[in-house]
């Protein structure tokens, strides 16, 4: 009787060590047959990105990494040289303008947002109140300083050689009755140097990392229209990758009326979503 026990005691005892092992080994399977996707981003903003890597975890198996970069540049390398496989943090003139540069092959798949670029100042709130011989923060990449002069044009501060379109330098300034100065700076020192300046023309990602809100606290806020394509923010992988299944559903993912909604409500409609 007690050697039945006994056997009995030893044969359930392998039983569960064999369910056990069985889950396990599952468990290790479903980790590996996950599908990695490293997405590069620019910012601590990214409630939106965060949602959707929640549901593609759940719903399709997908690991979607978010790698943060500190300047607009570096996601375009890392996407050149195959450290991430997406990014979704650049205007589609600012990618465009790098790859002809480089002789990179960074191709959109999907647009995301338009990002309004603003006028700051801890020293005037409306850009009339501007005095001559003021100083003006502008980003030094070659796109973003043409679209904030754009915007000091706009703005009814400088008048711009119209024969440069929308690549404008601050050689091409044609009437700068305030004789404004210019201070050319990457585009993640522009919020630092508000206390330095008196005004500064800060990226909307980089304006929200510093802790403003560009619908409130902008005192000139880019307007949107039909001529702001070319700032729309962009989904991006490498050229020959473009039709990728994978980056497809990753797009399917994100643009969603949930994916709108988080992004209203975190950038107070800062950010407004332009995909169809």
């Amino acid at each position: 009787m007690k050697r039945n026990v006994v056997k009995g005691l030893a044969t359930g005892a392998l039983g569960l060590l064999a369910l056990f092992s069985f889950a396990a080994c599952g468990s290790s399977q479903a980790d590996e047959e996950a599908t990695v996707v490293k997405l590069g981003v620019v910012g601590e903003q990214n409630e939106a990105w965060e949602h959707v890597q929640e549901e593609l975890k759940e719903n399709e198996n997908i690991d979607l990494q978010l790698v943060k970069f500190t300047d607009y540049r570096q996601p375009i390398v890392a996407l050149e040289d195959g450290s991430i496989d997406l990014h979704a943090a650049l205007t589609e003139i600012f990618m465009d303008n790098v790859n002809e540069e480089s002789g990179y092959s960074n191709t959109t798949i999907a647009y995301t947002t338009l990002n309004p670029l603003g006028i700051y100042s801890d020293k005037i709130t409306d850009v009339n109140e501007l005095a001559d011989g003021a100083t003006v923060a502008l980003p030094n990449d070659v796109s973003n300083e043409s679209r904030a002069l754009l915007l000091l044009q706009t703005a009814g501060l400088i008048t711009l050689d119209e024969s440069k379109g929308l690549l404008p330098t601050t050689s091409d300034v044609i009437d700068n009755p305030k004789a404004l100065k210019f201070e050319l700076l990457d585009s993640n020192q522009t919020a630092r140097v508000m206390t330095d300046v008196d005004i500064s023309l800060i990226n909307n990602g980089m304006a929200v990392d510093a802790g403003l809100v560009p619908t409130e606290d902008a005192i000139f806020l880019e307007p949107v229209a039909d001529s702001s394509k070319p700032y729309y923010n962009v989904i991006a992988a490498r050229a020959d990758e473009a039709d990728n299944d994978v980056y497809q559903t990753v797009v399917r993912y994100y643009q969603t009326d949930e994916v709108k909604s988080i992004i209203e409500e975190v950038t107070k409609k800062s950010s407004i979503p332009v995909w169809e």
